[in-house]
């Protein structure tokens, strides 16, 4: 006979060998006609025969407009996941992915069936795991030592604000990595409603030497990425960073916002909005870029080439969605790289110049100088003392 203690052990032991499985989000495209009480008995169906597999489903999103559904489930493997899904109801997911619990609820906002659903025969859910996200960049636009203390200061009482603003508006903050802000929501209408408060926020207290930039994109946790939400992080990232402008948006979102508000116009007309192609283009003028910035014998020529523009239409896009010329924008790319170096105190002033593309120490201290105010050997040093 086991002892009941014996019994608490192996439970104990079989919760915490199912727990250090892999998290896995899956993607279904639905058939048409299929609907959210199909995908619950499909739900349910794996919930019957989970544990043949060592699996353990969690929750599931559908999405009847978009004919999507998602699963989240606890498997030992990717070929597990499919083969329990293949045998209790033949739904194959075109798209797995590996994910952390933390961040899927920080992005979706749970991680188990809702407790409304679990009082149901059916957990039938029918609400869509399309996000909308905010990414909010604080940025300097001087490093004036004498002002050194006083935008610390100011820069945590914005970034309380933006959190405050944020819930109250029921979203969720992702991430906050020093001066960038990635918040989840719900509904495009609350997104675009939140950053026009955090702008506001910003216009009332007006920090000169400090700027804001707010991008915003929506889409699915999975795609053909290997991260989840990776293609609309990206894209708000993008759009608040090198998008002319404070308030950027895609077309996407702007349609959505106008479906949501019975074909309203957007509340501000200061937002810029990216059409599908000048999309395109800053993605793939970033992918590129990403790839390039640390070669100091790049140039706009190599621009050209790769994103397939005349020197002339190169430089008329660049200045309309960026602000900048081609070679304008590529120093400022790698200063602020070199910047994020000279904060993290690995390195001298000689090797991040020629870390970050730059063809001389001298050089870099001269565009960083003309660039934040200081020279970089002096701000490495006030860092320090810091």
């Amino acid at each position: 006979m086991i002892l009941p203690e014996a019994i608490i052990e192996i439970n104990a032991y079989i919760i915490l060998k199912i727990n250090s499985m892999p998290l896995f989000l899956d993607l279904h495209d639905l058939p048409e006609g299929i609907t959210a009480a199909h995908v619950a008995e499909m739900h349910q169906a794996d919930l019957d025969i989970e544990h043949k597999y060592n699996c353990r489903g969690l929750t599931y999103w559908c999405d009847e407009k978009r004919k999507t559904a998602f699963c989240l489930i606890d498997a030992p493997n990717k070929q597990a996941l499919k083969d329990l899904h293949e045998n209790a109801h033949g739904a194959i997911p075109s798209r797995i992915i590996e994910v952390n619990d933390t961040i899927v609820e920080s992005f979706l906002g749970r991680i188990q069936d809702s407790e409304k659903s679990k009082k149901t025969h059916l957990n039938i859910i029918n609400e869509p795991a399309f996000r909308t996200l905010i990414v909010v960049k604080i940025k300097h636009k001087t490093l004036r030592e004498s002002k050194n203390n006083f935008l610390k200061a100011a820069i945590r009482g914005y970034a309380a604000v933006i959190s405050t603003l944020t819930s109250q508006y029921k979203g969720r903050m992702v991430s906050q990595k020093s001066q960038t802000f990635l918040m989840a929501f719900d509904t495009v209408t609350d997104a675009i409603l939140c950053g026009l408060k955090i702008r506001e926020a910003y216009d009332s207290a007006r920090t000169p030497d400090l700027e804001f930039k707010i991008g915003i994109s929506a889409g699915t946790p999975v795609t053909d990425k290997e991260q989840i939400f990776e293609d609309t992080i990206k894209t708000s990232n993008y759009l608040s960073d090198v998008v002319v402008g404070d308030f950027s948006i895609t077309e996407a979102v702007k349609d959505l916002y106008e479906a949501e508000n019975q074909n309203k116009p957007l509340p501000n007309k200061a937002i810029t909005v990216l059409n599908s192609l000048d999309e395109v283009f800053i993605m793939q003028l970033m992918a590129y870029t990403e790839k390039i910035w640390l070669k100091a014998s790049i140039n706009v020529n190599d621009f050209e080439a790769n994103l397939g523009y005349s020197k002339s239409k190169l430089y008329r896009t660049m200045v309309k969605l960026v602000g900048r010329s081609p070679n304008a924008f590529l120093k400022g790319y790698r200063l602020n790289k070199a910047l994020e170096l000279i904060e993290n105190q690995n390195y001298n002033i000689s090797e991040i110049a020629y870390q970050t593309g730059f063809s001389s120490p001298a050089y870099f201290s001269k565009c960083f100088h003309k660039s934040y105010g200081i020279l970089p050997s002096n701000f490495k040093k006030k860092s320090l003392i810091s």
